[in-house]
């Protein structure tokens, strides 16, 4: 065999090897993440759910969604840290360039997993979780013996409750201002029975956490919201000044070349920080909205379809993570494969307002909140809470005659 043969075999032979390391690679970083999500999901999940039924068909059915459900939060969470992994992969190719036991971390890898949470994210959101909804809502398999029940009956009975409940309303043997009073007595228990646990939690603190943890966190947290803020700032005057401050993505990924942070390795484990804090602030923000708390998942107490829920709601935050952090400069790490194709990214008006907004909407927010605390501390401070407040009565309007 001639050299250039042999050559261009052991290349081929590389290059095969290369790519079989990065299939196992990606495989277990994914098997991990599923066994993770796993147990996270069945930690959350309604017991009667999935092990108290005693048809086959509604058993599998469960199974086959709780598989899809912990497939999407995989996904979800391997988005979450596809941005942080590729931060620190380059930092540490920078920091070891010949060590032979990270030759494992090559930009092939790092852009196939970008890839692929790109393709699952996708395949996820748009075929595997409302398959997986509507699979549950139809309760087993075609043909099963719930798509044969009998909705006449049912229907008749609904009628005859809703008779009866017409008729008791009507009757007036059940008192509307009682019920309004029980309503209302019930809403002040359960606050106060809130509140109360609350206070329970804080009491069994110990000192240390009461006077030196939970200050530190609240510092820590003041914080990282300046830090944002004062970074998103800096990446608005740079859009004002430089193009290349684009959000623009690359098809190469040029790993352990140069440092994504003027910092170095300080500013690359400021960028991962930040990263997880805004994911966890999303998290929280989305959970704190009126309009999702119902969403929030219960101990041992969750059905099926809100997990599906979360799973979903989970995946778009995740997923939107790695164009969030690129757009605001929070990283300077490019956008890999299709996460950088999207045409608004390189519209100048798009992200300057974006990183606006975002700077201007918390920044109002983090001096609201400690404005708010300042004055409270400050009232508690004086002594002013245990004033008495004015009360200002009213003569009652009297009608003449």
């Amino acid at each position: 065999m001639a050299p250039l043969e042999q050559d261009a075999l052991a290349v081929r032979e590389q290059l095969f090897h290369e790519r079989v390391r990065e299939c196992i690679i990606c495989a277990l970083l994914f098997a991990s993440l599923y066994i993770l999500c796993h147990f996270i999901i069945t930690h959350f999940k309604k017991h009667t759910d999935f092990t108290a039924v005693h048809d086959d068909e509604d058993a599998a059915v469960n199974r086959i969604a709780l598989g899809l459900c912990t497939f999407t939060l995989a996904v979800a969470l391997g988005a979450v840290l596809l941005l942080p992994f590729s931060i620190i992969s380059n930092e540490v190719l920078l920091s070891f360039p010949h060590n032979y036991y990270i030759q494992w971390l090559s930009g092939s890898l790092v852009h196939g997993l970008w890839n692929l949470v790109f393709l699952f994210s996708n395949l996820s959101l748009v075929f595997l979780m409302p398959f997986a909804y509507f699979f549950t809502e139809s309760e087993g398999f075609a043909g099963s013996k719930k798509l044969l029940e009998d909705l006449d009956e049912q229907l008749s009975c609904t009628r005859f409750e809703e008779a009866a409940v017409s008729r008791r309303i009507r009757s007036g043997k059940a008192s509307c201002w009682l019920n309004l009073d029980v309503e209302l007595l019930q809403e002040q228990f359960f606050a106060i029975r809130s509140k109360r646990l609350k206070l329970e939690l804080r009491h069994r603190a110990s000192p240390w956490q009461r006077n030196l943890g939970y200050p530190l966190a609240m510092l820590g947290l003041l914080a990282l919201t300046g830090i944002s803020v004062l970074i998103v700032c800096f990446h608005v005057l740079e859009l004002l000044l430089d193009d290349a401050a684009m959000p623009r993505g690359i098809q190469d990924a040029s790993l352990g070349q140069v440092s994504f942070s003027i910092f170095g390795s300080f500013g690359a484990a400021l960028q991962v920080v930040l990263i997880f804090y805004l994911m966890v602030s999303s998290v929280v923000g989305f959970y704190s909205s009126p309009l999702f708390t119902r969403l929030l998942p219960e101990r041992r107490d969750t059905p099926l379809t809100k997990i599906i829920g979360n799973c979903v709601s989970l995946l778009v935050l995740s997923s939107a993570l790695p164009v969030f952090s690129r757009t605001l400069g929070i990283t300077r790490f490019d956008l890999l494969g299709d996460f950088g194709r999207f045409n608004w990214l390189g519209n100048f008006y798009i992200v300057f307002l974006y990183n606006m907004g975002f700077a201007g909407l918390t920044t109002l927010c983090l001096v609201k909140r400690v404005s708010w605390a300042v004055q409270a501390e400050l009232i508690r401070a004086f002594g002013l809470h245990k004033l008495p407040l004015p009360v200002t009565c009213r003569r009652p309007l009297v009608k003449s005659c």
